[in-house]
């Protein structure tokens, strides 16, 4: 029995690892004909406390965000992939996508990859290992 996804949520953060695994889940949703997701999330940790009270900034910081997705999604529509969306969610990624995307979107498959962009303390690794562990649908880690 052959599974077939109607809906594919990937995580992107400009790492190595999650510019493969947008690759990858632009090439499953042309296979399957599925809608594509692209979701990053927007860290408020990442912001000093003046930043994260003065609201400018983070709109100005969602708004690149949004700009930078719509390429993603300009990428995958050129690539053959029919629907396409993009999402900002704000938090944790890996308590955010699993606790409030994946219920709020309710995709078929997750795909990422392993390893963030961020610093050594916040590897994505243990932000991947957290969605493989506790999301309710299947992920797809990318190497």
């Amino acid at each position: 029995m052959k599974t077939t996804f109607k809906r594919i949520l990937v995580g992107v953060d400009d790492s190595a690892d999650a510019l493969l695994a947008f690759e990858y889940a632009i090439q499953q949703a042309v296979q399957t004909d599925a809608e594509l997701v692209i979701v990053s999330i927007l860290e408020n940790d990442d912001m000093n406390v003046y930043q994260a009270l003065n609201k400018d900034f983070v709109h100005g910081e969602r708004d690149e965000l949004q700009q930078h997705l719509a390429k993603y999604q300009k990428q995958a529509e050129a690539a053959g992939a029919k629907k396409v969306r993009t999402l900002i969610a704000e938090g944790e990624p890996g308590e955010t996508i699993v606790k409030d995307v994946i219920p709020h979107l309710q995709p078929d498959l997750l795909i990422i990859g392993s390893i963030a962009k961020k610093g050594l303390a916040r590897h994505f690794g243990s932000q991947a290992a957290y969605m493989a562990k506790y999301s309710p649908i299947s992920v797809l880690v990318i190497r």
